[in-house]
C-alpha cells in the first residue's frame, strides 16, 4: 500500500455532486480551451497552497459536519479542481472580453488572495487556541527556499534546454516537492509527526538505519528522493513538453500540486496544530 492513511470516500451524496461539479468544469474549460504556457502551471501553485490548507483545517475538525466531507482526502482534490477549474474559466472569460490582460495572471492573483485568505484565518484561529507555533516552520520554509534554488540552478547549468523549455513549470515541480521534502523532514526529525503514506514512510525509516542519522535524522534521505524525482521528472518531460506542450504542462500541474499541497498541508498543522 502506498496511499496515505486517512482517505475516507465522501458520503454518496457528496461523491456524486462532487462528481458531477467535476465533469461539468471540465466540459466548460473543454469548450473555452484556454491556452496552457509554462505561465498557467505557474498561475497554479497558490490553489495547491489552498487545497493543502484546506484539507489542514478539516484535520484539526474546523469545519462544521455538513461541509467537512468536502475537505476530507480525496474529496477536497475534486473540490478544489471545481473551484479551481471555475476561477480558470473565469480569469480566460475575462481575458476574451479584456484582451490586454492576463488570464495566468488574473488566475494566480485570485488563488493568492485566496490563499492568503485561509492562510490568515488559520493562523488567527491557532492564536485563539494557544497553538500558534511558527518557528520550525519558517525555518522549514527557508530551508525549502535554498534547496529550491540550489537544484534549479544545477538544473539550469546541467540540463539546460530541459530547464528552458518547462521553464516556470520545471521550477515549480521542484520547488513544490523541495518543499514537501523538507517539511516533511523538520515534522518528522524534530516534531516527531507521523507520517501517513506508507511509502514515504518506509524511506525515512531506511534513513534512520544509515550512519549519517545519529547526525543529520533520516529526513534527509526523503528530502535527497523528492528532489531528485523531481529533477528527474524535468529533464524528461523535455520532449514530452515540446511534443504535447498542452497535455505534458497539465501533467506537470498534477505532478507539482502533489509535492505543493503536502507541503503546505504540513506548513499548516506544524504552525497551528499544537
Amino acid at each position: 500500500m502506498v496511499l496515505p492513511e486517512g482517505l475516507a470516500i465522501p458520503p454518496l451524496p457528496y461523491l456524486i455532486g462532487l462528481l458531477v461539479g467535476s465533469v461539468g468544469v471540465a466540459g466548460l474549460l473543454y469548450l473555452l480551451r484556454p491556452p496552457v504556457t509554462n505561465w498557467t502551471v505557474a498561475a497554479f501553485a497558490p490553489w495547491m497552497a489552498t487545497g493543502g490548507i484546506l484539507h489542514g483545517l478539516e484535520q484539526l475538525g474546523t469545519y462544521p459536519p455538513a461541509i467537512a466531507p468536502l475537505f476530507e482526502a480525496p474529496g477536497v482534490y475534486l473540490t478544489l479542481a471545481i473551484v479551481t477549474g471555475l476561477a480558470w474559466a473565469f480569469a480566460e472569460l475575462v481575458a476574451e472580453i479584456r484582451p490586454h490582460g492576463s488570464a495566468d495572471r488574473r488566475l494566480g492573483v485570485i488563488g493568492t488572495a485566496v490563499a492568503i485568505t485561509f492562510g490568515m484565518l488559520s493562523i488567527y484561529q491557532g492564536i485563539g487556541a494557544g497553538t500558534f507555533s511558527p518557528f520550525w516552520p519558517v525555518i522549514a520554509v527557508v530551508v525549502s527556499v535554498v534547496v529550491t534554488g540550489v537544484v534549479w540552478i544545477t538544473l539550469s547549468v546541467v540540463f539546460t534546454e530541459s530547464a528552458a523549455v518547462t521553464g516556470p513549470a520545471g521550477a515549480l515541480v521542484v520547488a513544490g516537492h523541495a518543499f514537501d521534502g523538507v517539511t516533511t523532514a523538520v515534522g518528522y526529525d524534530v516534531l516527531g509527526a507521523h507520517e501517513r503514506t506508507p511509502l514515504s514512510r518506509y524511506i525515512l525509516e531506511a534513513g534512520e538505519l544509515l550512519p549519517t542519522a545519529e547526525l543529520l535524522g533520516a529526513g534527509w534521505l526523503f528530502v535527497l528522493v523528492k528532489v531528485g524525482l523531481a529533477a528527474a521528472i524535468v529533464v524528461l518531460f523535455r520532449e514530452f513538453v515540446k511534443d504535447d506542450p498542452v497535455f505534458a504542462r497539465l501533467m506537470l500541474v498534477v505532478v507539482a500540486a502533489v509535492g505543493l499541497g503536502p507541503a503546505f498541508n504540513n506548513l499548516l498543522l506544524f504552525t497551528i496544530g499544537g
